[in-house]
């Protein structure tokens, strides 16, 4: 199989993780997709794992699919209006339709470095009661929770039709330490 280019700030994460002892290697798990169904898909079952009080950071290049998957996890958890990128209002609040935990995603993508520029959106005030969900929220949001999901979406970088993504989903935190993530592609 041809190797998947992929940019700096991409390669960066693995590396990050790979000196990771073996029950925080427990807490990772990759997998490839070859379409936004499947990427959907993913973000349906994610979905299943979640609960109030969960952050879940999305990384990725333009177009990764991170609304995508956030789309999908907006119709596992069953919530209220079209999950979209939310990148001129800064964030959109999807209340349940299942009496479960609202949907908060986020996109940090014009905000800038740190958690100063995030505490207007009240992130920690809406936290402990919702899901929240932060597109480019990398460096920006990880001191609202010391337990997050951190996805990581690898594309095809340049001119090209393959759609193929690798994504790496990793726990940080005890919350993480057995929550199945190998479920996700179960």
């Amino acid at each position: 199989m041809e190797a998947v280019p992929q940019s700096p700030a991409a390669e960066a994460v693995p590396q990050a993780l790979s000196g990771m002892s073996a029950p925080e290697a427990s807490r990772q798990h990759s997998t490839t997709l070859t379409s936004p169904d499947q990427m959907q898909e993913l973000g349906r079952r994610l979905a299943k794992l979640l609960r109030p009080g969960d952050l879940v950071l999305l990384s990725g290049e333009l177009g990764a699919g991170k609304t995508t998957l956030a789309r999908g996890l907006g119709e596992g958890l069953g919530v209220r209006g079209a999950v979209t990128s939310p990148t001129f209002v800064i964030a959109r609040v999807h209340p349940s339709l299942t009496g479960g935990p609202a949907l908060v995603h986020v996109d940090a993508y014009r905000l800038g470095d740190g958690l100063d520029e995030m505490e207007d959106l009240d992130l920690d005030v809406s936290l402990p009661e919702s899901i929240v969900v932060v597109e480019w929220g990398d460096g920006k949001v990880e001191d609202l929770s010391d337990d997050r999901l951190h996805v990581v979406i690898h594309r095809v970088v340049g001119s090209t039709d393959d759609e193929r993504r690798t994504v790496t989903v990793t726990g940080v935190g005890a919350r993480w330490a057995d929550a199945g993530l190998g479920a996700l592609t179960a």
